[in-house]
């Protein structure tokens, strides 16, 4: 992926950074590729980076009474980070996983504290990417709460089209807080309208 693709990216999705904001960025980035699988962070691992993915995909998932349960998905041009080890400095108490194959940057809490304190358009970033993120997990417990299990289908294949290529449906499920079998309902409801 070319640097000025994630300049773009970045823009696009959050808020604008002036040149000299983006190459200090490039030089506290670290840009690494993960394979499908392959942990990033595991639970009980201290772990103060957030990760933007570039290509690809991850999840967040805790294991429960043996039942592994997602709870975030984040795909291209997304950030993903261990929220409760990142912001407390406490073990992550849960695991992130890449999806497929995936380009992913990695950026330090130090790193963006620092640039923050530097540049307030980076800090305006940092607000974005928070709030974006803070109303993505909102909007998925009202969902839990207050949809069916096919109005929270339907909202995840709109907010992620094809998510049900990129993600295996148990985690899909899980994500939903319903079983594999009422997904299977739903999907099967669905196709048949």
């Amino acid at each position: 992926m070319d640097i000025s693709d994630i300049l773009k990216t970045i823009e696009k999705k959050y808020s604008p950074i002036s040149a000299e904001c983006f190459q200090a960025l490039l030089q506290v980035m670290e840009v690494n590729t993960y394979s499908k699988g392959e942990i990033i962070v595991r639970e009980g691992q201290y772990a103060s980076k957030a990760y933007l993915i570039l290509q690809g995909s991850a999840r967040a998932y805790y294991l429960h009474n043996g039942k592994d349960i997602s709870d975030w998905f984040a795909f291209e041009h997304e950030f993903i980070s261990s929220i409760v080890s990142f912001f407390d400095g406490k073990p992550s108490p849960h695991y992130i996983e890449a999806l497929d194959n995936s380009l992913i940057a990695t950026i330090t809490k130090e790193s963006i504290n620092q640039l923050s304190n530097e540049y307030h358009e980076f800090e305006r970033l940092i607000r974005h990417v928070v709030t974006d993120t803070m109303l993505k997990q909102r909007q998925r417990i009202s969902s839990i709460l207050f949809h069916t299990a096919e109005e929270r289908y339907r909202q995840i294949e709109l907010i992620h089209p094809g998510v049900n290529q990129k993600v295996a449906l148990k985690h899909i499920a899980s994500y939903l807080g319903i079983t594999m079998e009422t997904l299977s309902r739903v999907r099967k409801n669905i196709s048949g309208n």
